[in-house]
């Protein structure tokens, strides 16, 4: 039960290896953890839980694929405007779009060309680009959208 709380870099890997050594070896762990990045390296198999009720079991792809959240993307831009943002949001994969003075962000839903489609949108209104970076959903993702829990900015 999150044996990884409150513990250094080190001792956090130690632990994690060790786990992984252990289900490597035959035996089956059950790890409990608040920690999702940790359950997605050395977990196979997933239960997400809220109030102690399980609302979804599956592997890290199979629980992923439950949600409608995919790829988070982010685009260095000199500048979007109104115009940009709602080329975008036009896109039908994308869920939200915004621009926070440097770097423009999309929240796409489960598509096969979400990066090219929001590159070709924004070659479509001039939109100068820099450094892109795209991010699958995480277990983080999974969570917040099965429990309808969401970050508030």
């Amino acid at each position: 039960d999150e044996p990884t709380v409150a513990v250094d870099p080190q001792s956090r890997n130690a632990i994690l290896e060790g786990i992984q050594r252990l289900n490597e070896q035959g035996s089956t762990v059950v790890y409990t953890s608040h920690y999702m990045e940790e359950v997605e390296e050395i977990c196979t198999r997933i239960m997400i839980m809220d109030q102690g009720h399980a609302l979804a079991t599956g592997t890290n792809d199979e629980l992923k694929a439950m949600i409608g959240t995919g790829e988070r993307i982010r685009i260095e831009v000199d500048a979007a405007d109104d115009a940009v943002l709602a080329t975008l949001h036009a896109l039908p994969t994308v869920i939200d779009a915004a621009f926070d003075g440097t770097t423009l962000e999309a929240r796409c839903g489960n598509g096969m060309h979400n990066v090219a489609d929001v590159l070709g949108a924004l070659a479509t209104r001039g939109v100068a680009t820099g450094r892109i970076y795209a991010e699958p959903p995480t277990l983080n993702d999974v969570f917040l959208e099965i429990t309808g829990k969401e970050l508030r900015d």
